[in-house]
């Protein structure tokens, strides 16, 4: 029998790996997302539990799937003794929900589920929350993170997006085949926010893999519904170009590595040849569109050679263009520092304090780590000094702040400057 950290650490995989996926075959049974999370969080809380002392069934995802029915039934029936208006439907259909003998054969209902969250009647931040949750198995802290928001205020939004579901009704279902083009920004955005998860975790790790191939697992999903889409490519060709460079982000002693001194050799060349691809024929389809724009950056950088050979002013200037279509502080920081290779670092600080970004990103660590870096390098040592000690104040993982730490510290030995 594993031992007890074992067992939980094999909880902990589940929930993190395979919760959307048994969330949506369970809210597939009743159509009640609140009851099905619920009754999921009732069947981990019984594995903790029982797990330990009898040891781990030969399919977990199926003993959870069976557990968390039961303890849906059970919900419902206490709601009928206690009030006397249970919803017959709902309990019968849970009571008579397919048997699952095997984890490896339950059917993948994700797709609707990401619909179902994005439906139209919430409003779109709170379905890419709610999403998020949903399928990619983010606490709320991590979801308030990808938003910049205070983890109680994602929380309310949570519960309230969860109560005007139930109020309004909202099928489990994906929409008709008429209704999917107006439907799929809300589900690219999701996507592309479990993605930046993965890649950039706001857990404490550097990044998690498991949900960057999720998002790219759910792309690929997407574009078979959809093959004519050119924004669904964009976005697959952008998370596969990303993920390709993943893995060099970290030496081979766990230190963080910058874009600018990684190993080429240790990036996927197979998924990048799948990125261009993609983007290209996204490209000729028509108007680019953001994550089109975006994933063409990105391909910039797997096609250069080293650092130094990278098109900067192409950069640049597609940095200029999403601006543009899209304003967004964030994208002023990679625009920044694009331009100070392109130009001058000194150019690419005063057009970054001239954006305003400032306000909006007093918590946003990639600021001032870019902040930082363009300080140091036009001699402003002082100023240098204390843009590291935001960003490394803010760095959630431990290799960032190592990094930024031996940065400041190579800085500080230097004669201090205005």
């Amino acid at each position: 029998m594993l031992p007890q950290s074992d067992i939980s650490g094999q909880i902990t995989r589940l929930i993190r790996e395979d919760w959307g996926r048994l969330l949506a075959v369970l809210v597939s049974f009743g159509g009640d997302f609140a009851l099905a999370e619920d009754s999921l969080q009732d069947a981990m809380v019984s594995a903790l539990e029982h797990w330990p002392k009898r040891g781990v069934p030969r399919d977990p995802d199926a003993w959870l799937i069976t557990t968390a029915r039961r303890k849906a039934v059970d919900r419902l029936r206490r709601a009928r003794t206690a009030e006397d208006k249970a919803d017959e439907l709902t309990l019968w259909h849970w009571q008579h929900a397919p048997q699952e003998g095997d984890g490896r054969t339950l059917p993948d209902h994700r797709l609707e589920l990401i619909f179902t969250c994005c439906h139209p009647a919430l409003e779109e931040k709170s379905r890419v929350a709610l999403t998020l949750r949903a399928l990619g198995g983010l606490t709320t802290q991590e979801i308030a993170s990808a938003f910049l928001d205070k983890p109680e205020a994602m929380a309310a939004r949570l519960t309230r997006a969860k109560k005007k579901m139930q109020a309004a009704g909202i099928r489990f279902r994906l929409p008709d085949p008429e209704d999917l083009p107006e439907r799929i920004e809300g589900v690219l955005q999701v996507i592309y926010l479990i993605f930046n998860e993965g890649y950039r975790s706001s857990s404490g790790a550097l990044s998690r893999g498991d949900l960057a191939g999720e998002a790219i697992r759910l792309g690929r999903i997407l574009m078979s519904c959809l093959p004519e889409h050119p924004e669904i490519k964009g976005l697959l060709a952008l998370m596969l170009l990303g993920e390709s460079r993943r893995l060099a982000r970290s030496d081979g002693a766990g230190g963080y590595v910058p874009l600018e001194t990684q190993n080429r050799a240790r990036w996927d060349r197979g998924m990048i040849r799948e990125g261009l691809d993609l983007v290209e024929t996204a490209l000729r389809q028509g108007w680019a569109h953001p994550y089109t724009l975006q994933a063409a950056i990105s391909a910039l950088h797997a096609q250069a050679q080293d650092f130094a050979s990278t098109d900067w002013a192409q950069i640049v200037a597609l940095y200029s263009v999403l601006i543009h279509r899209q304003p967004n502080p964030v994208l002023w920081v990679n625009h920044a520092v694009a331009q100070s290779y392109a130009t001058s670092p000194d150019q690419a600080l005063r057009e970054l304090e001239a954006s305003g970004a400032a306000q909006h990103l007093a918590g946003y660590q990639p600021y001032h780590s870019c902040r930082a870096d363009l300080l140091a390098r036009i001699g402003q040592g002082d100023a240098a000094l204390a843009a590291y000690d935001q960003a490394i104040a803010l760095a959630q993982a431990p290799e960032e702040r190592s990094f930024l730490i031996s940065r400041r510290n190579r800085l500080a030995t230097r004669a201090p400057s205005g």
